[in-house]
């Protein structure tokens, strides 16, 4: 059962949002993302009592949501996730000397059972990247593209979203703009540069109808979407013969998996990655090590 949201707490929300978008330039999703989270718990609470304040909110009413949400079998995730959007406007209103009190200090968010993100083999991987015809302009580009996400683990958004400026062939790098408008080098290795190169001679000026700085153009020569791309991974996937379950961060995964696998330094597949957080890359750590025993398990004579 909800409520519908007061115009007191939509305006606490938004005055919220606004100082995020300020002051830490998170993206439109994340943005979207603490709304729906915080709007979800004013819906919720607004039932209970009627002059329900979101910046008033207090222990007592935050476990009371949690328990809801609980008895309702809701994701643990999708709680926990809320939970955090909670701390982050409960520092906010702290920070602006809205309230005094933390109302969260003896909340502890669900655990939450750790998924292994899905891979692929590197057979896998030579199979999707030789998917491509690279006898035409879109080929090529989509070549170019798979490349570069193998070669560097980008983000499908941070991929799409490339512009001339960012990468140099010469020097083999890729200056990525990442979450929070962070920056980083990722080389990007002689096969994406080859790649890039063949696409930029060969495919790029087909595509484009008009001046545009985006590397990667549509079959229309503007910007490409996200769910776009993703389409022509699964078309590729489909040509490869690959069956196992995608995702739009099969590549990415795929990239730090193999790093490790090879032996690279966790930290540096965390700069590679732009994870803020180390814990955010030892994820993959499970998958290397789940590999290598499935390996052992198959291969050893005492396996």
């Amino acid at each position: 059962m909800t409520g519908l949201i007061s115009v007191d707490n939509q305006q606490s929300i938004e005055a919220f949002l606004q100082v995020l978008y300020l002051e830490k330039g998170l993206s439109d999703n994340t943005l979207s993302a603490y709304h729906t989270d915080l709007r979800k718990l004013c819906e919720y609470l607004s039932v209970a009592t009627a002059d329900f304040r979101l910046i008033d909110i207090n222990e007592a009413q935050i476990r009371d949501y949690l328990t809801h949400r609980q008895q309702h079998n809701l994701s643990a995730r999708s709680t926990a996730r809320g939970l955090s959007s909670l701390k982050t406007f409960i520092k906010y209103c702290l920070s602006e000397k809205i309230r005094e009190d933390d109302p969260l200090r003896h909340i502890k968010p669900p655990k939450i059972k750790v998924a292994l993100p899905d891979t692929l083999t590197e057979q896998q991987i030579e199979a999707l990247l030789d998917a491509p015809d690279e006898n035409d302009a879109i080929g090529l580009r989509d070549k170019a593209m798979l490349e570069v996400l193998y070669a560097t683990g980008l983000r499908v958004t941070e991929l799409v979203s490339l512009r001339l400026d960012q990468i140099s062939l010469l020097q083999g790098v890729v200056r990525v703009i990442g979450k929070g408008n962070k920056e980083r080098l990722v080389p990007l290795g002689e096969p994406a540069v080859d790649a890039i190169e063949a696409f930029v001679k060969s495919g790029r000026p087909e595509l484009l109808k008009h001046s545009s700085d985006v590397v990667f153009p549509s079959s229309r020569g503007t910007l490409m979407t996200r769910q776009t791309f993703w389409h022509r991974i699964k078309l590729y996937a489909t040509i490869a013969g690959i069956n196992v379950h995608l995702s739009p961060h099969t590549l990415r995964h795929a990239f730090a998996t193999h790093l490790l696998n090879h032996g690279a330094d966790l930290r540096v597949v965390q700069l590679l990655l732009g994870h803020s957080d180390l814990s955010t890359t030892q994820i993959y750590t499970h998958v290397a090590t789940e590999r290598l025993t499935h390996i052992i398990t198959t291969h050893h004579p005492r396996g």
